[in-house]
């Protein structure tokens, strides 16, 4: 599977993808001893969110706090990019 320019299956096999919102991955991070995992960018969710689903961006940020943050759905879970 192609997202981005990314091969998931090749360089995070197993990894945990969010539903709606492949166009905030902007990477996929690498730890030792630790599988792979996709990176988001918050930014670009909370863009998505407003966008797409007509969330005010308070809205959307108290949806991403409760719904994508704290998900855990396992090692692979999702890691996300704080940035300005």
């Amino acid at each position: 599977m192609n997202i981005n320019g990314y091969n998931i299956n090749e360089y995070a096999e197993g990894a945990i993808l969010l539903d709606g919102l492949n166009d905030a991955i902007i990477g996929i991070t690498e730890e030792f001893g630790k599988d792979n995992r996709i990176l988001y960018s918050k930014s670009k969710i909370l863009s998505i969110l407003c966008e797409r689903d007509g969330m005010s961006i308070s809205e959307a940020e108290e949806f991403y706090d409760f719904n994508i943050l704290g998900l855990y759905a396992g090692e692979q879970n999702p890691v996300f990019l704080i940035t300005n």
